[in-house]
Order: C-alpha cells, then structure tokens, then sequence
C-alpha cells in the first residue's frame, strides 16, 4: 500500500506491507485524514520530542532511524477483523475511533509510532472495541474532525468551568476554534478570541466567538468581561505565550495551555503566584467526550465545513505541511490517500 511516511527528516511517498489485524483489531481504509498542527511541531521538532518522550514514564518514542506514517484525525471504511474479534460492524460501515491501540501492555498511541501506521496511508490498524459509526450520514470529510473537536471539548472541560467565566481563546487555529466551539455548547460567554490573521478571526466568528480581536491592533484582555473571572485558552503552543499569558492574565484567572510546544519554554513564577493563577495542562480526550463530539458533528451543532480550506492525496502531504505555515491560506487540510 502507499504511505506519506516520515522518514530520515523528510516526509516521502513509498509503499509498505499492507497491515494485517490480530486479535482485537479492524483492517481499515482510510477514507479521510486531517494533518494536525501537532504533526507539523512533530516532523520539525522530531529529536526534540523523542528526548522528553524518554523523559516522561508510559511515553515510547519514536525512532527515528524507522518509517513513521503520522496521521491521527481520520474517518475510515471497515475492511475486515482480526482473528477471535467480536464484529459488531459490517464491513463497508464509516466508522472513526481514538488513535490508540489496545495492547496487553495497555493502549499505545498511534500517529507517532513506529508500530501503528497512521492516517497519512491506504489502509490502517485500528482497535476494533473503539471503533464509532459515522451517525446521520454525516459527511467522510466532517466526520475527520471528530478528534481535533474533541481536543477542544475535552480543554473546556479540564477547565472546570462554571459558567460564569469569561473566556479568551488565544490562537484561532484548529484548536482554538474548537475551544470555542465548546465554550459556545456550554454557553459561557462572551467569548473573546484573538488572533493576528483575519482568515482565522473570520473562523472564529463562524465558530461562535463574540468579540475578535487582533492583538498587532488592540489588547485583548482589555475586552474581557468585567466581574467574572477570567478563563484563559491558550491555543498556539510556541515558546513565550504561556509566560505573556500570565503577565497579561488578571487576578485569580485560570489559565487552560492547550497549545502543544515542544520546544524549551521558561515562565517567572512570581506572576502567577502575585496573582494567584490557576495553571492547566491539557491533553487528548476522554472515550466520552470523543464520541460526543462525533455526535455533535453529526447533528450539526459545529460549522464543520468552514474549519476544511483544502484537500490533498498522498502526493501533497509535504507541500501541505509548508502551506499550513500561512494561516490566511488554510486551516485544515485534509488528506484523502485514495485521491
């Protein structure tokens, strides 16, 4: 089968062998794939994130001197199972699922594995208990953005909220649209969002956002609602946002990073001490929260279709990584191998 798979720095179309299921997987053909900002950090800091992979304990690490097919936001068409598997799905059936194996060694992520193809592929492995049908007739393309909602979802969520915040999303990229997506489903509001590219400002209104700011032109903490406490997103993961976050953060704020940066960062912790902030780290999704944003697609409570700028086979993986460095250009690219 062909792959866009990431090899010796580069990303480079080649064939592998056709992955065949064991016990508790599904052979699938990837109808649909969404290229992640995380992969694009991934592919350009790739030694970076192989060395604190080996720092943190239930990480395995990519190895670099192997093939890797990144790759985990997909919607899929059920081929087959493995051996001694329960078939609760016919084959022909669009099903989406976590990008996580099951394994006697407990799950094992895939997108950023050596063991687990990707997304960016023909076919892929997935582990058959996690597998969701696509509900509603919802759209192959829409149905790939199960996973990056459910990042958004599961932030609003790890934020603890109330409903008496006042929410600023910081970036308007994937992410950030899918936070405020989330914040809007649970109605705290206003929601301010702020982002240097009217592209992405646009998306964001689109998405629900009340009040949109450019920060080259205004300060966005400035438009904060007054009298609540302030929630605080910060959605592009590069190094500084979340020491400027908490400069700019007013008093007893809760600060919610969801950007992934991966490279060294420092923070003076006197201003979150001074100020009393509240820190949160987040990451992935919960089985829950994964299948309700499907279902929040499926029912069309989310603009999907406006997240979607291009679409690309196999072949245009590499130019679409350089492309999605200009934010008026796209936003999510799609990838469908069997173009």
């Amino acid at each position: 089968m062909k792959a866009a798979i990431f090899r010796g720095g580069d990303i480079v179309v080649d064939t592998l062998p056709e992955p065949v299921p064991t016990a508790g997987q599904a052979l699938v053909k990837v109808l649909a794939c969404g290229i992640c900002g995380s992969d694009l950090h991934a592919a350009k800091h790739s030694h970076r994130m192989v060395e604190v992979s080996r720092r943190i304990p239930g990480r395995i690490p990519m190895d670099l001197d192997r093939d890797v097919v990144m790759g985990h936001e997909f919607c899929c068409e059920l081929i087959d199972y493995g051996p001694k598997t329960e078939k609760k799905l016919k084959a022909g059936t669009r099903v989406c699922a976590m990008p996580v194996m099951l394994t006697a060694d407990g799950p094992k992520g895939m997108g950023y594995s050596n063991s687990y193809v990707g997304g960016y592929a023909e076919q892929m492995l997935l582990a058959a208990p996690l597998m969701l049908e696509v509900p509603n007739g919802l759209a192959t393309e829409h149905a790939a953005l199960t996973e990056p909602l459910a990042v958004g979802v599961h932030a609003v969520e790890k934020g603890m909220l109330t409903g008496d915040e006042a929410p600023l999303v910081v970036g308007c990229g994937p992410v950030g649209l899918a936070v405020i997506a989330a914040l809007r489903l649970k109605n705290i509001r206003p929601i301010v969002a702020a982002d240097f590219s009217p592209k992405r400002r646009e998306l964001a209104v689109k998405m629900g956002a009340d009040v949109v700011v450019d920060p080259a032109a205004e300060d966005p903490y400035a438009r904060l609602a007054p009298g609540k406490r302030a929630a605080l997103f910060e959605c592009v993961g590069v190094p500084g946002l979340i020491q400027q976050t908490m400069e700019k953060a007013p008093r007893d704020a809760k600060i919610i990073v969801v950007g992934v940066c991966m490279e060294l960062d420092t923070i003076e912790p006197m201003f979150g001490i001074v100020k009393e902030l509240n820190l949160q780290f987040v990451l992935g999704y919960t089985p829950e929260e994964f299948a309700r944003s499907l279902k929040l697609l499926a029912e069309g409570q989310v603009d999907a279709p406006s997240m979607i700028t291009a679409k690309v086979g196999l072949d245009g993986v590499k130019t679409a990584f350089a492309e999605l460095g200009n934010p008026e250009r796209h936003t999510k690219i799609l990838v469908e191998p069997w173009r």
